[in-house]
């Protein structure tokens, strides 16, 4: 099968098991020239990036002692790889919020710190595997400094 036709493929799996129509992102695999296994630059907001940022932050809070959440505040950089679903490779930046763990807030209600000795960026890089037509997503490597 040709690398289109696997992408199609991937893509068919996609819109029908998640029922959500990402055909923005599918039409843009497609007409980009992706091939499966090799990591391709994607835009930094493009909503699947966005939501594999957020699960990276998610993950960082599950592993972290700091008493605040952090969210994702930017992402400079974002690569995609169709690997048995797509993996997501991420250089972005999670900053403290002004919401404290105890209280399990959504983080899209979580404003950013702005007291100066509680205000605190790391910059991340993070590979995130996600598999739509299972609903599952998986934070294999996570690095912030």
């Amino acid at each position: 099968m040709r690398p289109a036709g696997v992408l199609l493929v991937v893509c068919g799996l996609v819109l029908g098991a998640t029922g959500d129509p990402s055909q923005d992102f599918c039409s843009q695999i497609l007409n980009s020239g992706v091939k499966p296994g090799f990591p391709k630059t994607i835009k930094t907001n493009d909503p699947d990036v966005l939501r594999a940022a957020r699960h990276s932050a998610e993950s960082f809070n599950n592993c972290s002692n700091d008493a605040f959440l952090f969210r994702e505040s930017h992402v400079s950089r974002a690569l995609v790889q169709i690997v048995k679903g797509l993996k997501f490779m991420l250089d972005l930046d999670i900053s403290r919020t002004t919401c404290k763990k105890t209280r399990h807030s959504s983080l899209d209600d979580c404003s950013f710190q702005t007291n100066r000795t509680l205000k605190r960026t790391l910059s991340c890089y993070s590979e995130v595997w996600v598999v739509p037509w299972l609903q599952s997503f998986e934070v294999p490597v996570l690095r912030c400094h």
